[in-house]
């Protein structure tokens, strides 16, 4: 019986019920019905579940509603009862396909828009709620998490509003800064990393690589990336290499110091294969100049790992770097919107975290340690033991989320 499955041993602390601000409603029906097969799973091995009031239901679903004035004001309202709910909002705050009107203007969502509909449904549930946890992979204003001059400290002002709102738990996935988290030290912040969705796409991708020091290189193209790239190099038995950016600090374009050069530090990656660990993906400009220069210096096949996808600049310079041979293929994580062009790519892979979001939740709504799904150290060295047995890896075998 998996971890999950001996949960009903203990009993929930509230009824579930999941809710999504406008544009996380893709991720929020996967997670939902990620938990509803694992509960219905649940009850198959322990018939006892069933009789939990709300435990075993066909969807954790709200039915909410946000909608928008002419003239750009917003509201929040929550069809069905929410009182002594354990409420889970899942939040996407960097989906700027959703639009709205302004005076007969369309306008598309920004951050700013999607975290105020966001306080608006936790104003909605109006403390009826036994607990609220906000479920927003892409902390908001993760970016502007320290302060280097007389500027704001956007990340640290919307936790304390959350804090202030009433928020319980705060999750997240791959936090620019984690350290964000000591400005609300009595409210829950869980930093969940998605290295075990990207060896299982990497894996789903090229079941022919060999991840050791002679064959197989972990690139972190930045100092902020590096713990990523440590850890990631760790587990597989792999070496490492890092570059650093030298920056031009008299000019200012894009709001940031334009990059003037990449400058690489480690071993020969002559004839190896590489992985590009990094939280995000902004224009892309910086990541495909790590590419080419890992090509240049003799790289086989790199493959790029990136948390989110943003392409800010669109897929035009990706398009043609492929074409190029820079990189092999792109993987980002389902956490965030993904324009329906990018899905079509054939450089793209996804790596699926709505089970491993389900099963967070499913164990934080029985007040257990979170630990047993944070580690996910056993289940990487599981996959690769799998790996290196069979010539041919498996992507249909079920993730290793409950084990």
């Amino acid at each position: 019986m998996s971890a999950n499955e001996k949960t009903v041993k203990k009993y929930p602390s509230a009824p579930l019920k999941i809710a999504y601000i406008e544009g996380s409603k893709p991720i929020a029906r996967q997670i939902n019905n990620a938990l509803v097969k694992m509960r219905r799973s649940i009850a198959d091995h322990d018939k006892s579940a069933e009789e939990i009031s709300g435990y075993i239901e066909p969807s954790y679903l709200l039915d909410v509603r946000l909608s928008r004035y002419g003239t750009g004001e917003g509201r929040a309202i929550i069809n069905g009862s929410i009182r002594g709910t354990d409420l889970y909002i899942v939040a996407d705050v960097m989906n700027y396909s959703v639009t709205f009107k302004v005076c007969g203007h369309t306008n598309h969502m920004s951050p700013d828009n999607h975290f105020q509909d966001l306080k608006r449904i936790i104003s909605a549930a109006n403390g009826k709620a036994h607990r609220i946890s906000v479920i927003m992979p892409f902390l908001y204003e993760s970016r502007q998490h320290k302060r280097s001059g007389r500027e704001s400290l956007d990340a640290a002002m919307a936790l304390r509003e959350l804090q202030n709102y009433g928020v319980q738990e705060i999750i997240t996935i791959d936090a620019h800064d984690p350290r964000v988290r000591n400005v609300i030290p009595l409210r829950g912040f869980d930093n969940f990393m998605p290295t075990y969705q990207f060896l299982r796409a990497l894996l789903k991708a090229a079941p022919d690589l060999m991840f050791d020091s002679g064959h197989f290189m972990v690139i972190s193209p930045d100092e902020g990336a590096m713990n990523r790239a440590v850890y990631f190099s760790n587990v597989l038995g792999a070496d490492i290499g890092m570059f650093y950016k030298r920056r031009d600090y008299s000019v200012i374009i894009n709001g940031k110091n334009p990059i003037v050069a990449h400058e690489f530090l480690g071993d020969s990656v002559e004839g190896k294969d590489c992985v590009i660990i990094d939280d995000m993906i902004s224009s892309g400009g910086s990541m495909l100049d790590v590419c080419k220069q890992i090509k240049e210096r003799g790289a086989n096949r790199i493959f790029i790992c990136t948390t989110f996808g943003l392409f800010t600049d669109g897929f035009e310079k990706f398009d043609e770097a492929y074409e190029e041979g820079l990189f092999t293929k792109l993987i980002t994580t389902n956490c965030c919107y993904r324009p329906p062009e990018l899905l079509k790519k054939p450089y793209y892979e996804p790596a699926n975290m709505h089970k491993y979001l389900a099963a967070v939740i499913n164990t934080l709504n029985h007040d257990e340690s979170i630990d047993k799904v944070k580690s996910t150290t056993h289940k990487i060295s599981r996959m690769l033991e799998r790996s290196k047995k069979s010539s041919d890896y498996d992507e249909n075998e079920p993730e290793l989320i409950e084990e």
